[in-house]
């Protein structure tokens, strides 16, 4: 089961004798487990280093975050990585919307520790990329057809989460029709942020030109996985070479994904916007983000 410690928790160091003393009892007792396993991960791969790089899955909304998360935690199966993830960072806050100061990300990133997993919607700002391109990391950037982002945002606006701050908004529209629209072309008079979906990704495109960041089709995991955990499993073992064979680590890669943990495998299938886009949504999106799907390698053009 992936656990998560809240974002308000990652100030504290490695070190459990530094948990605050106003730390919630919960986020304690999460935290001290976190270590301890830590530990335990740390006797049971006593022959390897202790200094391994962090893991880092950095992902656009609604593309396979919670996929790439159980991949990365495969790793504790063959290397002294946690079992779980140490903690997860979003640009926006969930329940309000509202978007983080910058250097709330950095503080994020810096409090992350050797043999850490941990996962983020990060945008690529110049000194965030200076710090997940170090040494200390070893990162990976999902995302997926935006086609298929806007149809999952409906779907989990409206259905899975009822706390989200467009949730309300989302119910009161007439039909999937209206709010496919809206998840498309955002919500510019909203008193929260929301711009449409080229904007929204935007801040993420930077990921791409970074040859530290191992780029993920979210597809490819669907449609060609072996192929692509072996990308996955490659780029982590140019920075940590280990004598485990290259088979068992794949299939400790494979066996970490549990898809009815993974939201995004709502259909588990792809390119599942055909059966949603009307010609009124085809043309709204290639107005907004034609671009982007050609950036992307998704389209040649904008016939489609």
């Amino acid at each position: 089961m992936l656990r998560l410690l809240f974002v308000s928790d990652l100030s504290i160091e490695e070190n459990p004798s530094n948990i605050k003393s106003n730390m919630p009892i919960k986020s304690a007792i999460r935290f001290l487990v976190y270590q301890t396993e830590k530990l335990a991960q740390r006797l049971r791969f006593a022959s390897q280093s202790a200094n391994l790089p962090a893991l880092l899955g950095i992902s656009f909304p609604k593309s396979g975050t919670h996929l790439l998360d159980q991949i990365l935690l495969g790793f504790a199966k063959v290397a002294p990585y946690s079992k779980r993830l140490h903690s997860f960072y979003a640009e926006y806050e969930g329940e309000s919307g509202v978007k983080r100061e910058p250097e709330q990300a950095i503080r994020w990133l810096d409090s992350l520790r050797p043999r850490d997993v941990a996962s983020a919607h990060l945008f690529a700002r110049p000194d965030a990329v200076a710090r997940v391109t170090s040494q200390k990391f070893i990162s990976y950037f999902i995302f997926r057809d935006p086609r298929d982002v806007v149809v999952s945002h409906v779907f989990y606006v409206t259905k899975m989460e009822s706390r989200h701050v467009h949730h309300a908004y989302y119910r009161s529209l007439p039909d999937f029709d209206a709010r496919l629209k809206v998840s498309i072309l955002g919500r510019p008079d909203a008193e929260v942020e929301f711009p449409n979906i080229a904007e929204r990704f935007a801040p993420y495109v930077d990921w791409l030109d970074q040859p530290e960041v191992l780029a993920i089709h979210f597809e490819d995991l669907i449609n060609d996985r072996v192929r692509t955990l072996t990308r996955i499993m490659d780029h982590f073992l140019a920075r940590v070479p280990l004598q485990t064979p290259r088979q068992l680590i794949l299939d400790s890669l494979e066996s970490a994904i549990n898809p009815a943990k993974s939201p995004t495998f709502r259909s588990g299938k792809t390119g599942e916007w055909r059966r949603h886009f009307t010609e009124e949504h085809k043309k709204i999106f290639k107005d907004a983000a034609g671009d982007l799907l050609i950036r992307l390698g998704y389209e040649k053009d904008n016939d489609w």
